[in-house]
Parts: C-alpha cells; sequence; structure tokens
C-alpha cells in the first residue's frame, strides 16, 4: 500500500517531534540546587503550599509522599515512572505491582503538576515535583528537623514496569542478609539501610504485607503487640494498619498494650527516631524491620538512633539527597510530561 505524499510527510513530522521532545536524562551530576530559580520563579513555594494544605487535611498523605519518593527513585532512578498509569506502551506499570501496595498521594501530585503548568508550562518534571513534594512532607511532619535543599534537573521517563518493581524494591519479608544486597546494588551502605528504613516510624501498610509477623515467636515480636496486629487485620479484607503503635486509636492500644497509652499520640505521623525505640522493642510491623537487629553493624546502628534523634534527623536528610539522585538507567532519554500519569508521546 502507497501512502500519499501528505500523510508521509504528517508521519515523518510527528516522529520528529517526538525525537526532540526526548532528550538525554541529566546524571547526579548535573542536578542543581536552584535549578529553576530563573525558569520557573517561586516554584517551590508552590508545591509547599499544596502539600502543607493537604497534610492539614490528611498527615498521611506526607507519609504517602515519603514513601513514593523511595518507591519512584529505587526503580530506573528518580523518573517519575511510578506515576505512569496503565497504557498501551506500559501495560502493567508500576504501582501494579504487589510490593507497591497502598502507594497514595497520586491525585496530590497531578494537583500540583496542574498548578506548576498554567504557572510555567512544559518546564518542570513530575519526578522533580515529586522531590520537592516529599522534602516538603518531611519536613512538615518532623517539625522542621528533616530538612534539605533539593537538586533539580530531572527529566521524566517513559517506561513504567511492574517486574521490575517487585524485582528491584526491598519487600518486606525480606531478610537482613537480601536487603544489604539490595541496597548495594543502588551504592546504599548498611548504615544507610537503617537510616532510610526509619521512615516507617510513618504511614501504614497492609496486613498482606507482614501475614508473617503474625505467627513470629516471641523474641522476633512482643506477644502483645502480635496479638494487637491479629486483631486489626480480623477486622476487614486486607486491612490497612499503621506502622507506629504510637499512631494507633486509644483504645485498641489500651486493650492490648495498655503500659504503652502513654506514648499514644493525638497527631499521627510524626517523623521522628521513636522507629528504632520500637525496633529494639519488637514492635514493629514487618519482617524485614525487626531483622535489622541480627546483624551486628545493623544493630549498633539501630542503637545509634534510637540514642540519638538529632542525628537520625541528619542523617536522614541526607540519605534523601542521596536517594534523589539515583539515575535513569544509562542512555535513558526523558521528557517533561504534561500530566504525571500519562506521557506526552507513546513510544511505538
Amino acid at each position: 500500500m502507497k501512502l500519499s505524499g501528505a500523510l508521509v510527510f504528517a508521519l515523518v513530522a510527528i516522529q520528529a517531534a517526538v525525537l526532540l521532545s526526548a532528550v538525554p536524562s541529566a546524571q547526579a551530576s548535573e542536578l542543581q540546587v536552584g535549578y529553576y530559580s530563573k525558569k520557573c520563579k517561586g516554584l517551590e513555594n508552590v508545591v509547599k503550599w499544596h502539600v502543607i494544605k493537604a497534610l492539614k487535611a490528611n498527615r498521611r498523605t506526607g507519609a504517602a509522599l515519603v514513601r513514593l519518593l523511595f518507591h519512584d527513585c529505587f526503580v530506573r532512578g528518580c523518573d517519575g515512572s511510578v506515576l505512569l498509569d496503565k497504557s498501551y506502551d506500559n501495560p502493567n506499570p508500576e504501582k501494579n505491582a504487589p510490593v507497591n501496595i497502598g502507594l497514595a498521594a497520586f491525585d496530590l501530585l497531578e494537583e500540583i503538576k496542574a498548578a506548576v503548568e498554567d504557572r510555567c508550562p512544559g518546564v518542570v518534571s513530575c519526578s522533580d515535583i515529586l522531590i520537592f513534594a516529599a522534602r516538603d512532607a518531611a519536613s512538615a511532619l518532623s517539625n522542621g528537623h528533616v530538612h534539605f535543599d533539593v537538586p533539580a534537573g530531572r527529566l521524566d521517563g517513559f517506561v513504567s514496569k511492574a517486574e521490575e518493581a517487585q524485582a528491584e524494591l526491598p519487600d518486606s519479608t525480606d531478610d537482613v542478609e537480601k536487603l544489604i544486597k539490595n541496597f548495594a546494588r543502588k551504592n546504599f551502605t548498611v548504615e544507610e539501610l537503617v537510616i532510610l528504613s526509619g521512615a516507617h516510624s510513618i504511614g501504614q501498610g497492609h496486613c498482606s504485607s507482614f501475614t508473617g509477623r503474625l505467627s513470629e515467636p516471641a523474641d522476633q515480636i512482643t506477644p502483645a503487640y502480635r496479638e494487637l496486629l491479629k486483631y486489626k487485620c480480623s477486622s476487614g479484607s486486607n486491612p490497612p494498619v499503621v506502622n507506629n503503635v504510637r499512631d494507633e486509636d486509644y483504645n485498641t492500644v489500651a486493650r492490648f498494650m495498655p503500659g504503652f497509652v502513654s506514648r499514644v499520640r493525638k497527631v499521627p505521623d510524626f517523623l521522628d527516631n521513636s522507629y528504632y525505640h520500637n525496633n529494639l522493642a519488637k514492635i514493629v510491623t514487618f519482617h524485614s524491620d525487626w531483622t535489622l537487629l541480627t546483624q551486628k553493624e545493623a544493630l549498633g546502628h539501630v542503637h545509634e538512633y534510637a540514642d540519638n534523634g538529632t542525628l537520625w534527623d541528619e542523617d536522614f536528610s541526607d540519605s534523601l539527597v542521596k536517594l534523589s539522585k539515583l539515575p535513569m538507567p544509562a542512555g535513558s532519554k526523558g521528557e517533561i510530561r504534561k500530566k504525571c500519569s500519562i506521557s506526552n508521546h507513546r513510544l511505538y
């Protein structure tokens, strides 16, 4: 079948537009603090305003943003691939992976993106917006103790595969040896593994992520806490349960762990070093948390951060910056998406 000259010209023009809009991704060394200071003035204030408004309505949104940062950057680098919806090019995207169950705050990021597009069309990537938003959420949830400048200039990737997320992200059932190897592949140390695990002082997980904990022995999980988790998981089909028992409802804690009621907080999701105290007391939700106590170096760092919350604030901030610099795969090209859930162009 012969194509008309006009149709051939149109197809060539479309292909050229795609090639022009897809440019090589920025490497970590090329990212800059203040990257948008002239390109999109006031950008960070716009992001922060939307994040603070969302947290006033529901602080759990802040925990979701911090989790999204990790789950995006640990797979294909910080390219916004976790934000992509199912499409022709990505029929089974990262957000569909079992390890990504419960990911949230996608609507907030679309809201921020729309506001940024009104202000600076085609300038700011969704991957950069996610990192700004996660930084602001971490700062708000820690009362300003976690803070850092965001090096920016990332592009949004085209590829999102659930199988890659499942293979690369750490699983809640992993033992410490597997966690150490997993983090080492991303150039993170044992100490940084322990530091980033401290994010489990906030947020929640689904019962399917810690089923094994419900039958672990008393030397791995405090029996009263194990019974509390069993009770929470019996309340529905795979319900979410808070990561930090301090954020549980008062009556449930009074029923199962009456000695803990004085530590229950009216305001949940406070990002601090309480995770390390909980871990030493064996009242953490995931096997991957408890398993840190079984390796000498990791255990030493758990004690270190339990004893020094200020040090953890600083080291967690530094680790988030390092995480945010994980690059896209070598040779990858990217774009500035118009919407965070949809690529601007088809790959094929």
